[in-house]
């Protein structure tokens, strides 16, 4: 059974949540407090519930992961990325502005893999429907990452060698 050489996800309405909004309609500083991460407001920057264990999931399969985020403010997408205690876990980043075939070419340059060995996590249609067309599968995030979702599309994966998108 075929499992993916690189998992790739979208942070804001994909692995966390920003109190409702994206993380380039925070205000900074932002700060950690009590295992919690809050910007200057007191708006709470969570990873959804099951996010954790996804990683470890990828962590213990020896899945690579990247993060693939077109925001207006990297700077502080990477400062929240960093004080949730993720960073680690990335073997790539591309947090910049601009559109995500941009973003999965430099992937497809800096991991070596191709884009058919590459599942992408987004909340979007729009950047789903773009990256797809790459020959990436890519799964529709439409309430935040669940275990629920992320282990279907890794089953649709290794059957078929490829997930459909969804």
């Amino acid at each position: 059974m075929r499992q993916p050489e690189l998992i790739v996800f979208d942070l804001d309405f994909t692995l966390w949540d920003c109190d409702g909004t994206w993380c380039d309609c925070l205000s900074p500083p932002f700060r950690r407090q009590n295992e919690r991460v809050f910007d200057r407001a007191s708006r709470q920057v969570r990873l959804y519930d099951d996010v954790t264990s996804i990683l470890d999931h990828c962590d213990k399969q020896c899945i690579k992961m990247a993060i693939a985020s077109r925001t207006e403010q990297p700077a502080w997408a990477r400062e929240l990325v960093e004080l949730l205690g993720i960073t680690h876990r990335f073997a790539f980043a591309e947090i910049y502005p601009s559109s995500k075939r941009k973003h999965f070419a430099a992937l497809k340059a800096s991991s070596g893999l191709r884009h058919e060995d590459m599942i992408f996590f987004d909340d979007e249609m729009r950047n789903i429907n773009e990256v797809s067309t790459l020959g990436v599968t890519s799964i529709h995030v439409s309430n935040g990452m669940t275990a629920n979702l992320f282990h279907k599309a890794l089953r649709a994966f290794a059957k078929n060698g490829h997930a459909s998108r969804h």
